[in-house]
């Protein structure tokens, strides 16, 4: 991947999964505004819509630049982004990268990320060269860890105090999956 390829658009039976625009602002900002969704995220809540600009320009320019990729989780029936899922801090000397994601909560516990999670985990594996794949998730979010684990991750433990967030020292359970183990 790199920074000439043309952004990947992937589907999956209710959603598209396509680079974001600024043109998709307000459905960030629609999530990114809530307490419960920024609540285990290392942002906080936004309080306007040029936030949401800047964090679809930072992930814009991450492809751009070949350190990772964002999709947009487009709803096919409206074709707005209610989620957003991809890679960061893409390691290519060690093929591993770290995943990340977020829905709007109106879309929790209804199979989006368990749904989005397979062709994006097959793209890291098979279009990244990708030899594993890990999640960092604060251990009180039980519906990051039971979605991860639905998708085939195995959890590796607690890193103890190792992030700085929102102004206190919190954990990070790890897990991740292996090409060897994905199927």
């Amino acid at each position: 991947m790199d920074h000439t390829q043309k952004f990947p658009v992937l589907t999956t039976g209710r959603y598209m999964l396509r680079q974001m625009e600024d043109r998709d602002s307000p459905d960030v900002f629609a999530y990114f505004s809530k307490d419960e969704v920024t609540k285990y995220y290392d942002l906080e809540t936004f309080t306007e819509r040029g936030q949401a600009v800047e964090i679809i320009d930072r992930w814009n320019k991450r492809f751009q630049k070949g350190e990772g990729i964002r999709w947009g989780i487009a709803d096919k029936e409206s074709g707005r982004i209610i989620g957003s899922c991809g890679y960061h801090c893409w390691e290519k000397e060690h093929f591993k990268a770290e995943i990340g994601f977020e829905v709007h909560p109106d879309y929790w516990r209804k199979g989006v990320m368990s749904e989005v999670l397979k062709p994006i985990i097959q793209y890291g594996f098979e279009m990244m060269s990708l030899n594993r794949i890990e999640a960092f998730y604060d251990p009180e979010n039980t519906a990051s860890k039971e979605c991860l684990f639905k998708a085939g991750f195995i959890f590796e433990g607690v890193l103890r105090r190792s992030a700085f967030e929102k102004g206190v020292f919190c954990d990070a359970a790890v897990c991740s999956i292996l090409k060897e183990e994905y199927v």
